[in-house]
């Protein structure tokens, strides 16, 4: 059986590093993986999205609406625009930051209110995580896509040490500590 994850976000904020680390994951793992990265208009603060798809044969990359068996969210409110693809059963896990986008900023509309408590009323499996917090306090605000990854090796397809050591191959070696307690920062939360 495939088994979907979608990864979302807002241009930079470390989707397509997400997509490899649970790629690399899934291959360690023995299964086929393929990868699809959509952008948008990541340049600008648009949306980003990337999916990973692994099982013993995988023929396509796409995740149609209903298909998701995680979403990974790195924004409060791209877990919402996304939540129609997750599949009933499926899991949430998004990152608590706002990121207001062009209509917000230019006052012609209001940033959504209690969008977990909204996504919670749904029935979802919700895990939200103060990403960024956990970033900082583990040397960087942009290892939060790394603090996710941690939060959501508690219960998926891949054991920590498989996620742990996808990571440890993906980062830069500079980097490698601050991901290091990132990951088990996401992980303990």
């Amino acid at each position: 059986m495939t088994k979907n994850i979608m990864i979302v976000g807002v241009g930079g904020q470390g989707s397509l590093l997400a997509s490899r680390i649970i790629g690399n994951a899934a291959l360690s793992a023995g299964y086929d993986v393929k990868v699809s990265e959509v952008h948008g208009m990541a340049q600008r603060g648009g949306s980003v999205v990337t999916y990973v798809r692994y099982g013993e044969k995988v023929e396509s990359p796409v995740i149609c609406e209903g298909e998701a068996d995680v979403i990974l969210s790195f924004e409060i409110m791209e877990a919402a625009r996304w939540l129609s693809y997750l599949k009933i059963g499926g899991r949430m896990i998004t990152s608590t930051q706002k990121i207001n986008p062009m209509p917000v900023i230019t006052g012609s509309c209001d940033y959504p209110e209690a969008l977990t408590e909204k996504m919670a009323e749904k029935g979802v499996d919700l895990t939200a995580v103060d990403a960024v917090a956990l970033a900082e306090e583990a040397g960087s605000s942009k290892a939060a896509n790394v603090v996710l990854i941690g939060a959501m090796a508690k219960s998926c397809d891949f054991s920590k040490d498989e996620l742990y050591e996808a990571m440890k191959a993906c980062v830069p070696q500079k980097l490698l500590a601050i991901n290091e307690k990132a990951f088990e920062l996401g992980y303990n939360s």
